[in-house]
């Protein structure tokens, strides 16, 4: 690691083409027209002699063991660590970024390591890490480092785990999730108006990700939305988004309210009071949602996964810690037999205790 390999930083990038003496990147739904020597809206797709680059193959701005649950990921493999990476920059420009100095960096300007796909599995691998998470930044503007590391953790059977916002073009989504296990999608709001003003970019290629995912791909997927007082916190707008997941995707997809913190170019709002993560785990479960979470708040009771049937606490969580694990060898509720959506192995379950730095800067 650390070595220089100027191959990894001149990777020609993968859903491109070319408008007169310009190049299109198809990757995303920005489709930004690049002109030579020039970046994309994400900093590190660029136009080089009329070819596009990805400059951020390779190239990661630190690594971290977390529990799965930080990503955050509740009903997959809860309680066993993730191997953590990203790389620099991003697809939308949320002003209330909260991971801003990772994704808002341009490479030259960001502290990184230059790491193979191969490297990045070993380290998982010497980590004792049954899955790698793509996080920290949108892991869809690196897409062509990420599927080849995929592959690769796939072939020693170690799990993919994707923390993104759902903005990805239909050209490019089989691809970047052929080896993918997991996803998180930030939702970031439920209104057009939301997602045009405060991230520059549109919700609806987000609801369509969504619907393929859950509908076309075997992909488990879990939601979060950061609720920003308000803007997008109202009971009308949880309601709306938590029926819209009702009814398009299922009862059986969990849903995660996180609170919000003053960050970047948002510091005007107050943080978000944990009764209204309370109100919005409320509204969500009225609708009839199975799984609904709360998340940078202490809430034992938002925390914990609760059997649909029987009501009995299947996992009883304390922040990222797990109290108590009531699910048996099939997946089913120790109590009364009802299956639990996810992905579960009791023989992995054990406490885990934050984040341990590997590699780099991590945020």
């Amino acid at each position: 690691m650390g070595r220089d390999n100027k191959a990894s930083i001149n990777h020609e990038a993968r859903w491109w083409r070319t408008d007169g003496d310009r190049v299109v990147c198809e990757l995303c739904p920005r489709t930004c027209e690049i002109g030579d020597g020039q970046s994309g809206f994400c900093f590190i797709r660029k136009n080089e002699g009329g070819r596009l680059i990805q400059a951020a193959y390779g190239r990661s701005t630190g690594f971290a063991v977390d529990p799965i649950e930080k990503k955050p990921l509740n009903n997959f493999y809860p309680g066993t660590p993730v191997l953590s990476f990203g790389t620099a920059g991003c697809n939308l420009g949320c002003k209330f970024c909260q991971n801003w100095s990772i994704s808002k960096a341009r490479l030259d300007n960001a502290m990184s390591s230059e790491v193979s796909p191969d490297e990045v599995v070993a380290l998982a691998e010497r980590q004792r890490c049954p899955a790698i998470a793509y996080t920290y930044n949108d892991p869809v503007i690196w897409a062509e480092y990420v599927i080849d590391v995929a592959r690769i953790a796939r072939s020693r059977g170690i799990k993919n785990v994707l923390v993104t916002a759902g903005y990805v073009t239909e050209r490019a989504r089989g691809e970047l999730y052929e080896f993918v296990d997991a996803v998180n999608v930030d939702l970031k709001a439920f209104t057009e108006e939301f997602y045009r003003k405060t991230t520059l970019s549109h919700i609806e290629p987000v609801k369509e990700t969504l619907r393929w995912l859950v509908h076309e791909t075997n992909v488990w997927t879990e939601i979060t939305t950061l609720l920003i007082p308000g803007l997008n916190d109202s009971d009308d707008e949880v309601r709306a988004l938590s029926t819209w997941v009702a009814s398009e995707l299922g009862l059986d997809v969990p849903v995660h309210f996180t609170a919000f913190h003053p960050d970047f170019k948002m510091t005007d709002r107050p943080p978000t009071p944990a009764a209204t993560l309370t109100r919005a785990r409320r509204i969500a479960c009225e609708t009839g949602l199975r799984y609904v979470y709360v998340g940078n708040v202490h809430d034992i009771e938002g925390e914990t996964t609760y059997c649909p049937a029987c009501g009995v606490a299947v996992i009883e969580r304390d922040w990222h810690a797990i109290l108590s694990y009531r699910i048996d060898a099939a997946g089913r509720c120790a109590g009364c037999g009802k299956a639990i959506a996810g992905h579960f192995d009791p023989n992995q379950v054990h406490r885990t205790s934050g984040r341990r730095h590997i590699l780099g800067l991590v945020h």
